[in-house]
């Protein structure tokens, strides 16, 4: 039995060895990507003076997110999403879902060896007529196997290895996505902590001019227009207490979604100003071949893969399929003699089935996966593109950011000068109390401004990590 066996085994391996030598599939090629070489240029894209050279620092996706997020609460709070996020936990799932797929795929290239034992016992008749029947038997072999001999099985496992793949770059760019998230909802709460703080000082601030313009006007100095003006702006700075009281509690709950469970309140920020939550600046002066390494831009090109690999595996079910079964053992009427040598036993059972007429069903998957390759194709552009333009809409904020933050600052600056000058002339006399007014509102006006630049100063470079690939080592 052993040498049968082994003959046919050596049989089985060889054309295991054999199968998907041939491929089907069309020579791949990365489309060429559909967006310019370079950045575009201007004014908007000028690099703040601030900024170290491109050359200076690291490539967004290879600076690790421990590593861009300087401030350690905040490093703290996206560590807790990163723990905790359900979405998170749906793309880990997903990759584990399509790996566990193509090792199925991997395991039909080769052989599945099986052993088998069975006995049965009849008996007719009764007496001198009773007749009892025996049998035995005991095997080992491979059923069904088919012989890749053009390429069909390979391709389709070259299509699930590229679908895991993408499936894991997707998950790598969930993860890039909620670090953003959290990132961005918790500088959010911080502009909102500010915004809170500064409406709160004006309303006590204009509070306390309303009691100074009514006792004026009890004393005859002030007019009852000084008086409605002073509780015009108190009124304005209360309704925005509310408002922003519920905006920060609504910025908690949108935190504490992402990031899977109550936020330690230790690491939450009582304002923006004052807190440098990310690096300074990040490289704008590479090509757009940067893009090529975004997780979604891979994930997309896997999927092309894919879809090309599918292409082979549709053109292959056009020839013959060649089937293998076999078996080697032992048959025998008594379990004595099951294991001698006049007991072996061997089967040998190839099969070919070959394609004469299927309704045209063979071109019609041929037809889809075709199809389904070039929107493959045009998904990988769309990707590339959408790249493209969300890089570029962050360096032109980049570009202009400093400067407006710059400005911004010297306006709240003067604003309170402003401010200061016409709250001493009007408590001397020499001024209305409408110049005094106009100036607390011009600076209460700066300041929320200022707080809104900071956020999008702070977003922006949050946002240009993401889009650039950002690490998430």
């Amino acid at each position: 039995m052993t040498r049968p066996f082994l003959r046919t085994t050596t049989s089985l391996l060889a054309l295991s060895l054999l199968a998907g030598c041939i491929s089907l599939d069309p020579d791949y090629q990365r489309p060429a990507a559909p967006v310019p070489a370079a950045w575009p240029q201007g004014a908007a894209y000028a690099p703040p003076a601030s900024a170290p050279p491109a050359s200076a620092a690291t490539p967004a996706a290879e600076t690790g997110w421990q590593d861009f997020f300087v401030d350690a609460d905040l490093r703290a709070v996206v560590g807790q999403a990163l723990d905790n996020n359900r979405d998170l936990r749906v793309a880990v799932q997903n990759v584990l879902a399509a790996r566990a797929k193509y090792r199925v795929q991997e395991a039909a290239q080769l052989p599945t060896v099986n052993a088998s034992a069975s006995g049965s016992y009849s008996r007719t008749g009764a007496g001198s007529n009773r007749q009892e029947t025996k049998s035995l038997s005991a095997a080992v072999g491979v059923s069904a196997f088919e012989a890749d001999l053009f390429g069909r099985i390979a391709s389709l496992t070259r299509a699930d290895l590229e679908t895991y793949l993408a499936q894991e770059e997707t998950a790598r760019a969930t993860r890039i996505s909620l670090i953003s998230e959290v990132a961005t909802a918790y500088i959010t709460y911080a502009a909102d902590k500010s915004l809170l703080r500064i409406a709160q000082e004006t309303m006590e601030s204009a509070q306390h001019s309303a009691d100074v313009t009514r006792k004026r006007l009890s004393n005859g100095v002030a007019t009852r227009l000084d008086a409605a003006e002073a509780d015009t702006i108190y009124q304005t700075a209360r309704a925005d207490v509310a408002n922003y009281t519920t905006l920060v509690a609504q910025d908690l709950n949108a935190l504490e979604t992402l990031t899977g469970g109550p936020v330690d309140p230790a690491h939450l920020p009582d304002g923006i100003e004052g807190r440098t939550f990310t690096l300074a600046a990040l490289p704008a002066g590479m090509s757009t071949d940067v893009l090529l390494n975004r997780p979604d831009v891979l994930s997309a090109e896997h999927s092309l893969k894919s879809a090309n690999a599918n292409i082979g595996a549709a053109r292959a079910a056009f020839f013959p399929t060649v089937s293998l079964t076999t078996a080697a053992g032992f048959a025998s009427k008594a379990f004595g003699n099951l294991f001698q040598a006049q007991s072996q036993s061997l089967s040998f059972t190839p099969s070919v089935s070959v394609p004469i007429f299927d309704n045209g069903a063979n071109q019609a998957n041929l037809d889809y996966a075709k199809a389904t390759q070039q929107a493959a194709v045009a998904t990988y552009e769309k990707t590339i593109q959408t790249a493209f333009k969300e890089v570029a809409n962050a360096l032109a904020r980049r570009g202009t950011i400093a400067e407006q933050l710059d400005a911004q600052q010297a306006k709240v600056r003067s604003a309170q000068t402003s401010y200061d000058l016409s709250q001493a002339r009007y408590k001397q006399g020499a001024d209305s109390y409408l110049n005094a007014l106009d100036a607390q509102r011009t600076l209460y006006s700066a300041q929320q401004t200022l707080v809104s630049v900071q956020l999008t100063d702070a977003g922006n470079l949050v946002t240009l990590y993401q889009v650039l690939g950002g690490g998430v080592k």
